[in-house]
């Protein structure tokens, strides 16, 4: 289990996925993550891309953002983030989206605040992500987790251990 860090539900649990391939992010990067991206929470409209529990956009939530999308193709993963969402009575401002997110993003087009992606280490995800970003900006502020010894082109990283936070910014 993992715990909401701060903000209106700080302590509560969440669900993990039951599938072993799914590695959530641990409390201190999810820390430091959103005291990055605090400022732009207020208010916003939030993607969790590569959703896994949806403990990202969730977080963003207890931190005052309205809105959250989570995108993830994985059952284990949808069902964990729909047992979160009403177990925390998020169920209205939380809409969960079965699709590859790189598919769902090009074809949707959303617009949000702040965008949190959390891609297989094992993939070229992180960086496909990235580009996708480049060529049409979806938020104002998109954040990466990636590999830290897999560097990421972006506009500013922080590493925490074997993790790296990778951040663009829209122009």
């Amino acid at each position: 289990m993992t715990r909401i860090v701060a903000g209106a539900l700080r302590g509560r649990r969440l669900v993990l996925p039951r599938d072993t391939r799914v590695r959530p992010t641990s409390d201190r990067v999810r820390e430091a993550w959103m005291s990055i991206v605090g400022p732009h929470l207020a208010g916003a409209a939030v993607l969790d891309l590569f959703a896994g529990s949806g403990a990202l956009g969730i977080e963003a939530l207890s931190r005052g953002a309205l809105h959250a999308t989570f995108v993830d193709v994985n059952p284990p993963s949808l069902a964990a983030i729909e047992t979160n969402l009403a177990a925390l009575e998020l169920g209205e401002r939380g809409t969960v989206v079965r699709r590859d997110a790189l598919r769902w993003l090009d074809e949707a087009r959303p617009e949000a605040d702040v965008a949190f992606a959390d891609p297989p280490y094992t993939e070229d995800q992180a960086e496909r992500l990235v580009a996708a970003f480049r060529a049409r900006p979806f938020a104002r502020v998109l954040g990466v987790e990636h590999r830290a010894t897999r560097p990421v082109a972006g506009d500013d990283t922080r590493r925490y251990g074997d993790s790296a936070i990778t951040f663009c910014y829209a122009p």
